[in-house]
């Protein structure tokens, strides 16, 4: 045999085995690619766009089996209707989506169902998004729309899922918003910052947001957001429209006390209760009392010694209010411990002070019973910021680097409502070093009006630090602990030191705030220079 042939019989043999080799292994059947297709309408009876509308049942058919996610956050109905219709499938499901109507229908009216994200498939949970079915009950389908952006006051992030409403102008007064749903609307959904109405008729409207937290289309002070625009506006027209959304500071209102302990009561109120005034009587006569604020709460802690009593009149106003609650204590509740006090210590920043919160109110601080020791113990001079609202005292003192201090508040410094004094207490902190920190200068680039406050704010857009300039757009901010920092600017208009919100009743808008929406990062011995275009 040749040699040629033997070559040829190893290479054919080797071959043959590669060959059914690979025949011979496992397959493995693949589902193919994801399904990333949203349903698709296949058609709808009535007819989408229809006139003349007088059905009460809508079905809409689909390519594939659909499910409703949703549909009271979603599906949104222009103009609204009384009693919201029942839309199938709200569980199984299905490839017809079924609306059936129980509100009777306005004549000569074009109404608009715009289902977000409400319609998914079964299997992947596509979304066909914002999918309207349209019908008028006149002889023609109203076309004209309404655009603009919406933001939130005060805040960087906006709120979601915002009722953006038209109110018809010729029957439009203030009160309307608290008793009547409007003409048209629409919603941001869950990540939109502008809106859009669509299917409008031509006329004069006026434009109101709601943060509706009922979803009742309307509002409610003690719960909601709003943003409006002041004038009426005439559509059709070219104009896209900017909303803020505040909460409304309404005029105090209290409500009924609630008793805690034997000597602390809550009021729930509404508004803002700066100045407000308590007033606690027993047959007429006045017994002494105090208030504070609860954290993060609206309502007060009232404060008066133990009393037996049937009955107790608790009096709460501010400007016209007033009202006054009869009131029944509960002897056998528990009365309140003695003065407590805590206080900050660790690590003190150059941008904070020294505090210590009590468990009570405070009545007298004795200053001469406070000292405040460097490391080489010298005595520190301080100031006192009695916070008594808050029931913090602060300590105010020029720290400097690298020292430690020593806080010593002997016995009877601090003497509460109750006449009750504190037990001896001891703070110790210490500062770091200046290369510890970072610096911040900001320069303000289109400024439209003085004064101005600059803030500082943390992740959670708490205040750090703030200054506030009538004429200059370049702040120096030293000493500021390493983080991220937003920047927020307040056109402070009415020269008060701080943000003020706005008041539906007096068609009064928040005081304008711009946020740079990049976070600034500060480091530890950074100089960081920022040039801002507002």
């Amino acid at each position: 045999m040749s040699k040629f042939r033997i070559y040829f019989i190893v290479c054919f043999t080797i071959f043959c085995f590669i060959t059914f080799s690979n025949c011979a292994k496992r397959g493995f059947i693949s589902g193919g690619d994801k399904d990333t297709i949203p349903p698709v309408v296949l058609g709808s009876n009535p007819k989408n766009h229809s006139i003349h509308f007088d059905k009460k049942q809508i079905t809409i058919d689909f390519d594939e089996f659909v499910k409703i996610k949703n549909a009271n956050q979603n599906l949104i109905i222009s103009p609204p209707m009384d009693r919201m219709p029942e839309v199938l499938p709200m569980g199984n499901a299905r490839k017809t989506v079924t609306i059936n109507l129980i509100d009777s229908l306005k004549a000569n009216t074009t109404y608009s169902f715009n289902f977000g994200d409400a319609i998914i498939d079964n299997n992947e949970g596509n979304v066909l998004k914002q999918f309207k079915y349209i019908f008028s009950t006149g002889d023609y389908i109203d076309s004209l729309k309404l655009g603009g952006t919406i933001k939130s006051a005060h805040q960087l992030k906006s709120d979601n899922f915002v009722n953006v409403m038209l109110y018809d102008a010729e029957t439009f007064k203030d009160s309307t918003i608290y008793r009547q749903k409007p003409l048209y609307v629409t919603n941001t959904l869950d990540s939109l910052t502008t809106f859009s109405i669509e299917n409008i008729k031509a006329g004069k409207y006026y434009l109101v947001a709601l943060k509706d937290k009922n979803s009742n289309f309307m509002f409610n002070p003690v719960e909601d957001k709003i943003a409006f625009i002041k004038e009426p506006i005439e559509i059709p027209t070219d104009k896209t429209f900017d909303l803020t959304l505040f909460k409304s500071e309404e005029k105090f209102v209290a409500t009924r006390p609630a008793q805690i302990t034997q000597n602390k009561w809550y009021i729930p109120y509404t508004g803002n209760a700066e100045d407000a005034k308590v007033e606690v009587k027993k047959n007429g006569i006045i017994v002494p009392s105090t208030y504070t604020y609860m954290p993060e709460k609206d309502s007060l802690q009232v404060w008066f010694p133990k009393i037996e009593a049937d009955s107790l009149h608790i009096t709460a106003s501010k400007g016209e209010f007033t009202k006054t609650f009869m009131v029944k204590p509960r002897p056998k509740m528990k009365e309140i411990d003695s003065l407590s006090v805590n206080a900050s210590s660790g690590t003190l920043h150059f941008l904070s002070d020294l505090f210590i919160e009590t468990s009570t109110p405070v009545k007298n601080i004795k200053k001469e019973l406070i000292t405040i020791l460097n490391k080489d113990s010298v005595a520190i001079p301080f100031e006192i910021d009695n916070k008594s609202l808050e029931q913090k005292i602060f300590l105010k003192f020029k720290k400097e680097e690298l020292d430690s201090y020593k806080v010593s508040v002997m016995p009877g410094a601090i003497t509460d409502f109750f006449g009750k004094a504190n037990d001896t207490l001891i703070i110790n902190s210490k500062t770091q070093a200046y290369t510890d920190y970072g610096n911040l200068t900001i320069t303000l680039n289109g400024l439209k009006r003085f004064p101005v406050i600059v803030e500082l704010l943390d992740e959670r857009e708490k205040v750090v630090v703030s200054q506030s300039s009538d004429s200059k757009n370049t702040f120096e901010f030293t000493l500021l602990p390493p983080r991220q920092y937003y920047i927020r600017v307040i056109y402070d208009d009415n020269k008060n030191g701080k943000w003020d919100t706005g008041y539906y009743w007096d068609r009064r808008q928040p005081e304008e705030t711009v946020y740079f929406p990049e976070q600034i990062d500060v480091r530890a011995n950074w100089d960081i220079k920022e040039q801002i275009s507002l």
